[in-house]
């Protein structure tokens, strides 16, 4: 996809604050000027093949996945569209029903209202939602911002992919499912309010491209080096033994090979870490980049919430590799 969008022509929009240039969560366009406070659209879409079997809880984790990129800018999402396909030859449509019954719940828990959608005959169903939101443009969280001093903070545990993969494979990860139904369900709305009060430079959410991938992209486009400290990523139960057992998603080993020429991995990261550290996750946590001397507080804050929060590591000068992983 990269690859495409540098062939397109460039637009030119002053208005635009955030476009696809930086690989970043979502776009943002200033407002025309008014008599209120000064804002911008967040907008973003996303949707998604079924990862549990309910079709409810379904339709509830792909629409807090939707819901995400939103909070990762510092948004606050006010609308939705949603984005259905269904298979034209089901006689019964009580499974989508479910479907946007859980979506429109986990809709309302965030306060944004399902204003329409569009729907298509699909032999996969497909579910999500094109969200818009508002944000303060003093306070817009990019992956750009990051600078050199900055701790990472990562505000979910990492394995939805691998303990997934385990499950539709048929092992059985009963306390580890719903260790990670649970952590998929979470909006990341309190970590993103948190971040703003303790002025957080930058932030990304933690989603298909794995948390190294994700980090390639803030390093990417904050010009900088990112170093990652592999003992304090916390991973979901059952996710490093879903990884030994070699129950890896298609998706995370595309990502090993995305990332493969700008990270280097210190030679005692065992392989199942490398591998979770790739993992594709759906409706991830945000990793923030805080000033140092704002992460003792940002960290108090977060876990005073239950925020299953952790420092994993820093930004540092611009360098090679462009990702390190100790």
């Amino acid at each position: 996809m990269d690859s495409v969008l540098t062939r397109l022509p460039i637009q030119s929009d002053p208005n635009v604050l955030v476009g696809f240039s930086t690989g970043d969560d979502a776009g943002v366009y200033r407002l025309p000027a008014s008599s209120g406070p000064e804002l911008a659209l967040v907008q973003t879409v996303d949707f998604m093949t079924p990862i549990v079997d309910d079709p409810f809880t379904f339709g509830q984790i792909a629409a807090a996945n939707s819901l995400s990129d939103v909070y990762a800018m510092g948004g606050r999402p006010i609308t939705a569209l949603s984005i259905v396909g269904y298979p034209n030859s089901s006689r019964s449509t009580q499974i989508l029903e479910k479907i946007l019954l859980g979506g429109l719940e986990k809709m309302v828990e965030a306060g944004c209202t399902v204003i329409g959608g569009h729907s298509i005959g699909d032999e996969e169903i497909k579910f999500g939602y094109a969200v818009t939101g508002l944000v303060d443009p003093a306070h817009l969280l990019a992956n750009s911002t990051a600078r050199p001093g900055d701790r990472l903070i990562l505000t979910k545990r990492i394995g939805t992919g691998v303990i997934s993969t385990a499950v539709k494979q048929g092992a059985p990860r009963g306390e580890s499912a719903q260790a990670a139904v649970d952590s998929m369900l979470c909006l990341n709305r309190a970590a993103a309010e948190t971040a703003i009060r303790h002025r957080v430079r930058a932030a990304t959410d933690i989603t298909g491209f794995g948390l190294l991938g994700h980090a390639r992209a803030m390093a990417v486009a904050s010009q900088a080096s990112i170093r990652i400290d592999s003992s304090q990523v916390e991973l979901l139960p059952g996710a490093l033994e879903s990884a030994r057992d070699g129950f890896l998603p298609g998706g995370l080993k595309r990502n090993r090979e995305f990332v493969a020429g700008c990270v280097e991995y210190a030679d005692d990261v065992r392989e199942p870490i490398r591998s979770l550290l790739c993992d594709p996750q759906t409706s991830g946590g945000l990793l923030l980049a805080v000033a140092a001397d704002e992460t003792a507080l940002l960290l108090e804050d977060l876990k005073a919430q239950d925020i299953p929060s952790a420092e994993i590591g820093e930004v540092l000068e611009k360098s090679e590799p462009l990702v390190m992983v100790q």
